[in-house]
């Protein structure tokens, strides 16, 4: 592990929004988006971050989308003077850590997140794929609340039960707070709705789940070159039915940033 791997991150871009998805939606929070990951799911609709651009863009002024360009990576230093920068007293909820996979930092991560916290006082959000539980030990005492997204296999292509497994448990016992998101389309396998009820289940029937239906921004919209249809109404309606039977909160939300037009 070098220095500039613990000083320095590979970003996209930072900037001030409305959180569309999940347990924080409709709050105001800190965009932070890392660049890199290392899964490829079918659905993604930011396959842009999949690999480090030369550089990175930064908000100015909190919405307003006054971007400038800066050169990756980005020290350690700089980066929590851009988002003191966007941290207007009284406006932001809290800080929203995403990618990419932001774990793929988790060096780097150790090393801000206490800093950002002290200089900022607000919670900080980690939006992750879940499939990192080792990574997400280094960086857990500094994280407020986890949004862990389960891969359904029939709609991302990807398959991590035993890494979801060990990871929700990982932020169960550390009393953080966290919640489960679950990406579904026409084609999802009730299966396997089952089989991701059952692992949060085994780990607290507590945990908060959400069914997020692929929300395309048209009829036409390819995901990663795979095309997906929203499920029906229909599905969607029995698919929480019968989750329900084994976990308290089953809530089905789309992305509604994509509503806002906000990207």
């Amino acid at each position: 592990m070098t220095t500039a791997t613990l000083t320095t991150a590979r970003l996209i871009e930072v900037f001030s929004a409305i959180q569309g998805e999940g347990l924080n939606v409709g709050t105001r929070q800190i965009f932070i988006r890392f660049a890199l990951c290392d899964l490829r799911c079918h659905f993604c609709d930011s396959a842009h971050t999949w690999s480090v651009p030369p550089t990175c863009r930064i908000e100015r002024s909190p919405g307003l989308r006054d971007f400038e360009v800066h050169d990756n990576p980005v020290s350690l230093d700089l980066l929590l003077q851009w988002v003191q920068q966007l941290n207007v007293p009284g406006l932001h909820d809290s800080i929203s850590l995403t990618g990419g996979e932001p774990l793929l930092h988790s060096a780097f991560l150790l090393q801000f997140l206490p800093q950002a916290q002290k200089r900022t006082g607000l919670p900080i959000y980690l939006e992750t794929g879940g499939h990192r539980p080792q990574q997400l030990a280094m960086v857990l005492p500094h994280l407020d609340s986890v949004g862990m997204d389960l891969k359904l296999p029939s709609v991302s292509g990807e398959s991590h039960w035993q890494e979801h497994a060990e990871f929700l448990q990982h932020c169960h016992q550390a009393s953080v707070e966290v919640f489960v998101k679950v990406i579904v389309s026409r084609e999802t396998d009730i299966a396997e709705l089952h089989q991701a009820a059952e692992l949060v289940a085994n780990v607290s029937p507590e945990i908060p789940l959400y069914l997020q239906p692929v929300t395309p921004l048209d009829a036409t919209q390819k995901f990663s070159q795979v095309l997906f249809s929203a499920p029906t109404p229909a599905q969607v309606l029995t698919w929480q039915a019968k989750m329900k039977q084994l976990l308290k909160s089953v809530r089905v939300v789309p992305q509604t940033h994509k509503m806002l037009n906000q990207l």
